[in-house]
């Protein structure tokens, strides 16, 4: 077979190939396995014995020919369907915005409360959300008749065959204290964030989760002045320098003496409106000196250090700070909410 003709048509059908689909159509015509290579490199064992070295350089040299045209004809063929793409594009067009993510309102929060400890020389820590009895309560001097350890007010969990104890979803970041201080000596000054759980029916201002950040600070010679110190220099910071703050009796049992730290309202400058009750003053969190009891729990030395503790709602601090009235907003998800802040 000669083998020039079959060149002269190659040349010709390639030219005239105007698509990729259709150059594979004609690599398959040559190269398959039943091509016009296949077809004469079957044809050699028929040849006589000094014709088919001669046979086989020519139809190798067509095979290579065979495989160049067809690469420079795929890159040729494939610029143009790119060309094709690009001229096709109305780069006049607007583009398709894309949604940024951005941080929950009450992550915001507790990012700037966080910062703001830091700055004044408090560790983060975190807690566990599954706790002992005893870090929840027990550790923090709560007697065994308190209320808030009856299962209406706890969250308590099934626990495993040989388990110490139970075992419950904390109702309040207070636990770091007692894992935090039996884990380090004085001195130590630590803010630790998270979620808590308590069975509230929920409504504008309860839900049965929610956010906590516990603070509190332990060394030789801590002082009442320095917590009124360190919760002026927060509240100040969250909420304005202008607001007055005063500092109202209580009762806790990890804490003695016990404290309610109200602000001046922020909507009405502590004059009285709907917000704060008439009363000029809005609650924030709670605090005082910790309790003997508590230092003695996780080994430390009550008539050798003292100490302070603190502890807030985010979400509370939240509403405040952004004027919401409803605590489900933070967890319905309603983007148009979100994006306000």
């Amino acid at each position: 077979m000669d083998i020039e003709p079959i060149k002269q048509t190659l040349d010709s059908e390639i030219a005239a190939v105007g698509s990729l689909q259709a150059l594979e159509e004609l690599k398959v015509k040559y190269l398959g396995r039943k091509g016009v290579l296949a077809q004469l490199t079957g044809q050699i064992p028929t040849l006589p014995p000094d014709q088919r070295g001669q046979f086989g350089k020519q139809a190798n040299e067509l095979k290579n020919k065979i495989l160049t045209l067809f690469a420079e004809k795929q890159q040729a063929l494939a610029g143009q369907a790119v060309a094709q793409r690009r001229t096709s594009v109305d780069f006049s067009m607007p583009g398709i915005a894309q949604d940024l993510g951005f941080a929950h309102p009450v992550t915001q929060v507790i990012d700037e409360i966080c910062g703001m400890f830091r700055r004044m020389g408090f560790q983060v820590v975190d807690g566990n959300e599954i706790e002992t009895e005893f870090a929840n309560f027990t550790g923090l001097n709560i007697p065994l008749e308190h209320p808030s350890r009856e299962a209406f007010d706890t969250f308590y969990l099934d626990c495993p065959a040989g388990a110490e104890g139970k075992y419950l979803l904390r109702s309040q970041t207070s636990t770091v204290q007692i894992r935090a201080m039996s884990a380090q000596k004085p001195p130590i000054a630590v803010v630790a964030p998270g979620r808590v759980y308590r069975p509230d029916a929920v409504d504008a201002s309860h839900s049965f989760m929610f956010h906590q950040i516990e603070g509190f600070m332990v060394d030789t010679d801590i002082t009442f002045s320095d917590l009124k110190g360190v919760l002026e220099f927060f509240a100040k910071g969250i909420f304005g320098q202008d607001i007055a703050m005063r500092f109202r009796p209580h009762f806790f049992p990890f804490t003695e003496p016990s404290a309610e730290v109200d602000i001046s309202c922020i909507i009405c400058k502590g004059k009285g409106c709907s917000v704060c009750g008439r009363k000029g003053w809005l609650e924030v969190l709670g605090s005082g000196m910790i309790h003997p009891n508590v230092f003695r729990t996780v080994g430390y030395d009550p008539k050798k250090y003292t100490g302070f503790a603190f502890g807030m709602g985010v979400e509370r601090i939240a509403m405040l700070k952004y004027g919401i009235h409803d605590i489900r907003l933070f967890s319905e998800n309603d983007l148009r909410f979100l994006r306000q802040f």
